[in-house]
């Protein structure tokens, strides 16, 4: 599922339990790739959203951004291209989402999740099932 949809679920579901989001790029371009695409991905479906573009950070459910920073006070970051936080980042819950059909994303998944586990971070993995729900793979 193309990441604009993953997000779009993902980000659906934090705003509905009245959480507000960062998603964190890696570039400019994916930012205005996510922005675009956040308008227009169900024609049913409203995200509200921002970016540095439009400002207003504070009052944004969700601000997606380049840098590590949490403008709107969110509990929750969305990782998108690999980046990683520290413990002093403040948010309360980290997704990490990446392509699982590529094997370079995976290996560098991989050692993210070495990573957090060393330093003592309560982890799961989901894994999205071919009609874009997230599930938890019984062996991780």
């Amino acid at each position: 599922m193309p990441l604009i949809k993953s997000c779009a679920k993902l980000l659906e579901k934090v705003l509905s339990t009245g959480k507000r989001a960062v998603v964190l790029c890696g570039t400019s371009d994916r930012v205005a790739d996510l922005n675009a695409g956040l308008w227009t991905y169900a024609t049913q479906s409203f995200l509200p959203h921002g970016t540095v573009r439009e400002g207003n950070a504070a009052r944004q459910p969700v601000w997606i951004t380049t840098e590590v920073e949490n403008p709107n006070g969110a509990e929750i970051v969305i990782i998108v291209d690999g980046q990683t936080i520290t413990p002093e980042d403040s948010f309360h819950r980290c997704l990490d989402i990446f392509d699982g059909m590529d094997q370079t994303a995976v290996e560098d998944a991989r050692r993210r999740w070495q990573l957090y586990r060393e330093r003592g971070d309560t982890l799961a993995y989901w894994k999205q099932n071919s009609s874009g729900l997230w599930e938890q793979p019984q062996n991780t």
